[in-house]
């Protein structure tokens, strides 16, 4: 007896859903990695959790834009050449249909990275362009790491906050420009910054950084869709772990709050 597979992908990592239990893996994004990590990732840390055989594989992630779309497909039929069906969407059609189901409504990823969509109740219609965390990305952990190094080095009223950073995380100023512009993969890492704000959460000026933050992925990216008569709900880290702030941010931006969730794979769980 075989079953489906479904997955949410994001850059740092990929939630599986089969028979109703969740595995991960490594996150796999086909605009960042090549052909052979991602056949290694299903092949070796993939597979050999499965339980079960699998007939079909819907694959939500990101970096599956359309010209992706068929590499990636083929990547998984690679892995699973027994699947009856192989399916690879972008990771925000996952959120939006976890979030919404039929309804219409606005669906946000606010992950390591950041999306948004004005979603009709089957389709995408509307899409601001995410950009990426250079360009844009606002919302996600990696900018919310840049907006905290920013106030770190920056702004004085943030020296004392400064030195437990520096102590408690073990880096230097130094290290912080390392981690940056010569290690590899620097979104992973500038969002792995997120539990230091977490922990400080409570600090007035951390917990104004994070609802600032919030509220510039919501002038940036929700506002041009001009559709503030809708919900709107968000998935990912940190939507889930700064619920709160999320909340005065969607409050000060004129929006109304709809479902918050961590992963949508708690929604395709129950489709397995």
């Amino acid at each position: 007896m075989s079953f489906p597979l479904f997955a949410d992908s994001g850059s740092t990592k990929t939630d599986w859903a089969l028979c109703g239990r969740v595995f991960h893996t490594q996150g796999i994004n086909p605009l960042l990695q090549d052909d052979a990590t991602i056949i290694h990732i299903l092949t070796y840390e993939l597979l050999p959790q499965l339980p079960s055989p699998v007939s079909a594989v819907i694959f939500y992630g990101s970096g599956v834009i359309p010209p992706q779309q068929p590499r990636m497909e083929r990547m998984l039929c690679h892995a699973f050449p027994h699947a009856v069906t192989v399916e690879a969407h972008s990771d925000l059609l996952g959120a939006a249909r976890a979030l919404l189901g039929d309804s219409e409504g606005i669906a946000c990823i606010l992950g390591t990275g950041s999306n948004s969509c004005l979603y009709d109740g089957r389709t995408i219609v509307s899409n601001t362009p995410a950009l990426g965390y250079v360009l844009g990305d606002e919302g996600g952990g990696a900018r919310l790491g840049i907006r905290l190094l920013n106030a770190l080095y920056k702004d004085p009223r943030f020296a004392t906050l400064r030195h437990v950073f520096e102590h408690d995380m073990r880096l230097t100023m130094t290290d912080v420009i390392d981690h940056v512009y010569r290690q590899p993969l620097p979104n992973r890492w500038l969002a792995s910054l997120s539990p230091f704000v977490c922990t400080h959460i409570d600090h007035p000026l951390v917990r104004q950084l994070v609802t600032d933050h919030f509220r510039s992925f919501l002038t940036c990216n929700v506002v041009p869709y001009g559709r503030r008569d809708l919900p709107v709900s968000a998935v990912g880290s940190l939507a889930a772990v700064y619920a709160d702030q999320w909340s005065e941010a969607l409050v000060a931006e004129g929006f109304r709050r709809g479902t918050v969730m961590k992963s949508p794979i708690e929604a395709f769980v129950s489709a397995t």
